[in-house]
C-alpha cells in the first residue's frame, strides 16, 4: 500500500450534501482517500480546491 498527496478542481455544486459527493466521488478515482480538505475557492470561475492523501494497493 502506498501513499499519495493529490491534488483535484472540483466544479461548486448547488447544496453542500452535491459538493461532498463530487468531491469523495473525484478522490476515489485516485485511491482511497485518507483524509482531504477544501484549500481554495474561485467564486468567479466557481471550482473549489481540494488537497487529500490518499492510498492505493501495489499490484
Amino acid at each position: 500500500m502506498t501513499t499519495h498527496f493529490i491534488t483535484a478542481e472540483i466544479d461548486l455544486q448547488e447544496t453542500p450534501a452535491d459538493l461532498l459527493e463530487v468531491i469523495e466521488t473525484e478522490l476515489k478515482k485516485q485511491g482511497e482517500p485518507l483524509r482531504w480538505a477544501v484549500t481554495s475557492v474561485d467564486v468567479e470561475e466557481q471550482k473549489a480546491t481540494v488537497e487529500a492523501v490518499v492510498t492505493t494497493v501495489k499490484s
